[in-house]
Order: structure tokens, then C-alpha cells, then sequence
């Protein structure tokens, strides 16, 4: 009987190795590379398929975080060890032009997510419009496959392009919250000069003051409002943008340069109810 026991011990702890082995191995997260983001294009060369992500699952006016993928036509399988770039254009009746955009970069070591940001500073019309040509290399090849994507108008004014009193050409773009709150909202921002038709690089230590305003509520304003600045030299940047409310909102910019001279916009007072630079939205 002892023995009978014994092995029937042994048993169970075998189960509940095996149970526990199991459980260790579901329980070990499967990473979602496509949560949060919808697939908007596709676009298919001899060799591959590129398949274009976005938060929104698709285009706007404005600051865009773009995904790719690459997928093998032959295999269908996803490829891990591309190294991609980009280069959206504009054509407009006159003239070819870029926008600000970010380097792509390989989301995860083993994923098959490449990602990157386009700021697309006008929509397109019935006679102009954007197209994006991808560059990548897979193991010493080199692809390139390029089509035209849609970009609308924003419902909202998201993106500003002007130019400062300085005489140089900006673009002012919002980028998060994709989600305002009532709350004191971390809030993103890009800024950026156009340095020729193709080449618009960030911009480094400026400031952007920040004002939040409701038009329709006697132009109340909020408190807690900080400015936005750079974490880094070429990166984006980052202030506090607080919301008592839900409703319209303008929010009230102004472009300060690193040597503290305001390069666009005003501040709001009893006499000027609203800056030349903003961006609005309704929650």
C-alpha cells in the first residue's frame, strides 16, 4: 500500500508539473503587434506586399505614426531584417514638394513592425495629391515600390505652416493626446522648418506656449499649463495642456525661439481673444 502511495504521489506531482508547465507557457504574454493600430493600404510589388498601419487606420492632415510591414509574396511570411526609409511627395500643379518625417525604425528585435511618423502639412484636392515611395534592403537587395495614398483634410486643426517673424517657413504639428481628458493631459508636439522643398528637420530649443481656451464659455481658460519642450536635441516636443472640461476647445500657441523671441502667435488677453497659432478640437 505504501508503495501504491508512492507512486501514485509521483503521478500527481508529474500532473501538476505538467499542469504548471502549461500554465507557464500560456501565461507567457503573446505580444499583439497590431493592437491599437488598423491597416489602411497595401501595396504589392513582384516580391513583397507592404502592408501600412496607422493609429487611425488611415491618412490625415497632419502628424501621422505609420507602421509597415513586408511580406513575402513567395512564402508569406513577414520579413524581420529589412532596413526601410521613405520619402512622401506632393505633387501640386507647379511644383513637387516633401514634409517632415522621421526615420523607420524596427519596432521589436524579433517583430515584424517598422515604424515611423509623416507629418503631412496640406491634404490633398481633386488635381494634387501625396504618394510614398519605400526604399528597403533585405539581406544586401534592394526594393523600392512607391504609390499614392490618400490624405484628407483634418476635421480639426491639427498642423500649422507659417512663417515666423524671423522669415523662416515652420510647421507646427499636434501629435498626442490621440484621446483628450478632463484632466491635466501630457501633450506632444512636433516642430519644424523647411530647410528646402524636400528637407523639413525638427527644430532645436525652442518653446511653445501653451493656452487652452473655450470660445463658446465666455473664453475661460485652465490652470497648470506648461509649456512644451525638448527632452533632446531632433526629438519631439512635450508640455502639459489641462482640460477643465469636455466641449470645443482652441488651444492658444505661441512659438517662442531658443533666444526667447516670439516667432508667431499671441498672447490671449481681454483685447485679443485668440492666437494666430492654434490647434482646436471638441471631446
Amino acid at each position: 500500500m505504501k508503495r501504491l502511495h508512492t507512486i501514485m504521489a509521483i503521478i500527481a506531482t508529474g500532473i501538476l508539473l505538467s499542469l504548471t508547465s502549461c500554465s507557464s507557457s500560456t501565461d507567457e504574454a503573446v505580444i499583439d503587434e497590431l493592437a491599437n493600430i488598423s491597416k489602411f493600404q497595401e501595396i504589392t510589388n513582384a516580391t513583397h506586399t507592404l502592408e501600412l498601419y496607422s493609429h487611425l487606420g488611415s491618412l490625415e492632415q497632419g502628424y501621422n505614426e505609420i507602421s509597415i510591414r513586408i511580406k513575402d509574396n513567395a512564402t508569406h511570411t513577414y520579413v524581420k531584417n529589412a532596413e526601410v526609409s521613405w520619402m512622401p511627395l506632393m505633387h501640386m500643379s507647379m511644383m513637387t514638394h516633401s514634409c517632415p518625417k522621421s526615420a523607420v525604425e524596427k519596432v521589436t528585435a524579433d517583430g515584424t513592425l517598422y515604424e515611423g511618423y509623416i507629418v503631412f502639412q496640406m491634404p490633398q484636392n481633386d488635381t494634387e495629391y501625396w504618394d510614398l515611395q519605400i526604399n528597403y534592403t533585405i539581406d544586401g537587395t534592394d526594393y523600392s515600390t512607391t504609390a499614392v495614398i490618400d490624405v484628407p483634410a483634418s476635421a480639426e486643426r491639427r498642423v500649422n505652416t507659417f512663417t515666423g517673424s524671423d522669415g523662416v517657413k515652420y510647421i507646427v504639428a499636434y501629435v498626442e493626446p490621440h484621446h483628450p481628458k478632463v484632466a491635466v493631459n501630457d501633450m506632444t508636439v512636433g516642430i519644424f522648418k523647411m530647410q528646402d522643398m524636400m528637407h523639413f528637420p525638427v527644430v532645436d530649443g525652442y518653446s511653445l506656449q501653451i493656452d487652452p481656451r473655450m470660445p463658446s464659455m465666455g473664453n475661460h481658460g485652465s490652470p497648470n499649463n506648461v509649456a512644451a519642450t525638448q527632452a533632446a536635441p531632433g526629438g519631439l516636443y512635450t508640455g502639459k495642456m489641462s482640460l477643465t472640461m469636455t466641449g470645443y476647445w482652441k488651444i492658444n500657441l505661441q512659438l517662442i525661439s531658443p533666444e526667447g523671441t516670439v516667432l508667431k502667435g499671441e498672447a490671449v488677453s481681454d483685447a485679443v481673444t485668440e492666437s494666430s497659432l492654434y490647434f482646436d478640437f471638441e471631446f
